[in-house]
């Protein structure tokens, strides 16, 4: 009989698991490329997308092929709006549960069309033990030796913008009512379409304990209203980037509203309190701004 290592044994039930809660996601109506073929860049890529996480937390890994995945409002209660979900994950994983999948569904029932991003990610070696993060710089080895995948993430975010806005009549969106939500790395993503190019810019924009959040002035042209929120006691991110952000936007006299729990941790995965509710407060602001009311087509 055929000894199996402990470790790699952990890694194929991990691995079974992760793939029977993946099916137990609600599947999207379509899966949507970002690009005509391969993406820009990751021509070199010769690796198949994998699964991972566990049970009630699936995650997507080794992403190469940029998609949306289409979850549409039902048609009765649909108001014209599209909005981008795009998860976190430290750009080496999406988690495509609570940072994506319920997210879209939780649009959906607000009458919002959502699009989950599944964008690209870090190399992640299934033989190797877990890595750090990716940095801000260029991989330093592996498949993606030379490449900087964390900007690559936010150049995925700008073309889904410019897609869904060149696209709106096919899904039945107003072309500027374009909007996007992100979380922690996919918060990243979300600020790459708010500063990037004026054709990937969204018409608003939510940062959910969004890495990388700072000082920054609004960008020229269009400034997106923005959503911001974040727990007081986040360690992974912390909540001066998100404090910092909106006083930027305010100081640009540009629309922002800012949430600071006093409790919810990173991931808002510490329960008990206003970060509970978030979607809650995010609807509100949707609907202060006209973007949940229903739009003739």
């Amino acid at each position: 009989m055929v000894m199996m290592n402990p470790q790699k044994r952990s890694i194929l039930i991990l691995a079974g698991w992760a793939i029977a809660a993946w099916a137990q996601l609600a599947p999207p109506a379509r899966e949507i490329p970002l690009y005509p073929g391969v993406a820009p860049g990751s021509e070199n890529w010769k690796y198949p997308e994998t699964v991972a996480g566990t049970p009630d937390r699936p995650q997507a890994q080794n992403v190469v092929r940029p998609v949306l995945l289409y979850y549409p409002a039902d048609k009765a209660n649909a108001v014209g709006t599209a909005m981008i979900v795009a998860p976190g994950g430290g750009f080496r994983t999406l988690m495509m549960s609570y940072e994506g999948v319920d997210v879209a569904q939780r649009l959906n029932q607000m009458g919002v069309d959502a699009f989950v991003l599944k964008y690209r990610t870090t190399y992640v070696d299934p033989d190797a033990p877990p890595a750090a993060a990716a940095g801000r710089g260029p991989a330093a080895t592996g498949p993606q030796a030379g490449q900087n995948v964390r900007e690559m993430a936010g150049k995925d975010g700008q073309q889904a913008v410019r897609l869904l806005r060149q696209r709106a009549g096919e899904f039945g969106v107003l072309s500027n009512r374009i909007g996007i939500i992100g979380y922690s790395a996919g918060g990243a993503v979300v600020l790459s379409t708010v500063y990037g190019p004026a054709d990937g810019r969204p018409d608003f924009a939510a940062a959910i304990y969004a890495a990388g959040a700072n000082s920054n002035p609004p960008p020229d042209g269009p400034t997106p209203p923005l959503f911001i929120a974040v727990a007081s006691d986040d360690q992974s991110v912390g909540m001066q980037g998100s404090i910092d952000l909106f006083g930027a936007w305010i100081k640009a006299k540009a629309p922002a509203e800012l949430h600071v729990f006093q409790t919810g941790a990173h991931g808002f995965a510490k329960k008990g309190g206003g970060a509970d509710h978030y979607l809650d407060r995010l609807e509100e602001w949707l609907k202060l701004n006209g973007w949940l009311s229903k739009a003739a087509k």
